[in-house]
């Protein structure tokens, strides 16, 4: 990967749809390198988490040993590395978690003059003892985009921990831009030979990807399963966060994921029954769930200009949504701005010229981007996961003009 690593994985893991003057990743980093002499540095920062609880962390390192990895099968068993976030009881001592881990951070910022920028520290606090609640805590699975990593996703993950879900956030790894194991050995993205066509359905790598994925998902909730009673904890975990044990409602579960990681949603779904409820945000669907559909609760949140009339995975799936189902798109947005990129990039261009800023995040203000996915994304896991219905999803609101409700 390249210093902006991230940022070309995000910009190009197509939704299904492109615009047509959507530019490769090395015209990308071209412009990168010559604006580079104008890049002041900065330290960049997430947006505040908008809920009551402070928000604990835990990174895990789960082993699959029943597979073994399908992008290099010479590897005995499939290695993950999960972020875990959830609501801390006291986070006093507790120092914050870097949003990159060490080795992906310096792999990320290779090639950058030293200073250019400061990458943020999230909200949670490691190794926090854990909020308890009577019966354990809804837990939410998200899947990121293909090349991006589990940190894409932390502005969103953050803020449904702030609320009182438990958030596995899950790096798949080698479709990852990179993975650092508990060892210090970094994995990079190895699953783009040859590149996949997002815009196909069909197409073989993004089929194989998330078959792999789906997968992980199912192997993560067995594990969360057997962390919730106490068994089998991962290597390098020796210390877990006080009240851990038993902490997970593992009957209400969710996913949500962007890009590719909105298809993993679908999929997951689909292989496995323990999911009930699950949101796309702008990805193209893959895969066996196309032909099968879903019984369950499932959200489609485009960006603008990609919905059913131009995304064909969206059309095929959705008259066999069979569950509650809702499509919504937010104007003035792109794909990228359903990562932590649509605040990152406002702060700080990364010497990218604007027209190429605005191609990967939109138009929309990047905090008020953000604060309407979280609202919208909480409104229906606390609909279909906790029971709580509200009115948000009834239709289109005054208050969040921007979000379209797709009839």
């Amino acid at each position: 990967m390249s210093a902006l690593g991230l940022v070309l994985a995000a910009g190009t893991a197509a939704a299904g749809v492109r615009p047509a003057a959507h530019a490769s990743s090395a015209e990308l980093s071209s412009a990168v390198q010559e604006g580079l002499g104008q890049v002041k540095p900065v330290r960049l920062t997430l947006p505040e988490p908008t809920g009551p609880y402070r928000i604990g962390t835990l990174a895990l390192h789960l082993v699959d040993h029943s597979r073994r990895d399908p992008w290099k099968p010479a590897k005995p068993a499939r290695e993950l590395m999960v972020q875990l976030w959830y609501p801390a009881r006291s986070v006093a001592g507790h120092a914050r978690a870097p949003w990159l881990s060490a080795g992906v951070a310096a792999l990320q910022l290779r090639g950058l003059p030293a200073g250019t920028v400061r990458l943020p520290d999230s909200h949670g606090h490691l190794g926090a003892p854990v909020e308890r609640s009577r019966g354990g805590r809804v837990v939410v699975l998200f899947s990121h985009g293909f090349g991006a990593d589990r940190a894409s996703g932390t502005a969103l993950v953050e803020d449904l921990a702030s609320h009182g879900y438990v958030v596995a956030a899950i790096d798949h790894t080698y479709d990852a831009g990179a993975v650092e194991f508990p060892d210090r050995r970094v994995e990079t993205h190895a699953a783009s030979s040859p590149p996949p066509n997002f815009d196909d359905p069909q197409d073989p790598v993004a089929t194989k990807a998330v078959a792999a994925r789906q997968a992980d998902v199912r192997f993560v909730l067995d594990r969360l399963g057997a962390l919730n009673r106490g068994r089998d904890v991962p290597p390098g975990a020796h210390a877990l966060p006080k009240g851990l044990k038993g902490a997970f409602d593992l009957s209400r579960v969710g996913v949500f994921g962007h890009s590719l990681g909105g298809a993993t949603s679908a999929a997951a779904m689909h292989a496995d029954a323990r999911i009930r409820a699950g949101a796309n945000l702008d990805g193209g669907m893959f895969g066996p769930v196309l032909r099968a559909g879903l019984d369950r609760p499932f959200l489609l949140i485009g960006s603008a200009g990609h919905g059913r009339d131009n995304d064909r995975s969206w059309a095929a799936l959705w008259p066999r949504l069979r569950g509650w189902r809702l499509q919504l798109q937010l104007q003035g947005s792109a794909h990228s701005s359903f990562t932590d990129l649509q605040v990152l990039l406002r702060q700080h261009s990364l010497g990218l010229p604007p027209e190429q800023v605005e191609e990967m995040i939109g138009t929309i203000d990047g905090p008020r981007s953000v604060l309407i996915q979280r609202t919208y994304l909480r409104a229906f896991f606390d609909r279909h996961l906790l029971g709580s219905p509200g009115r948000l999803l009834a239709g289109p609101s005054s208050r969040w003009p921007e979000m379209r409700f797709v009839p």
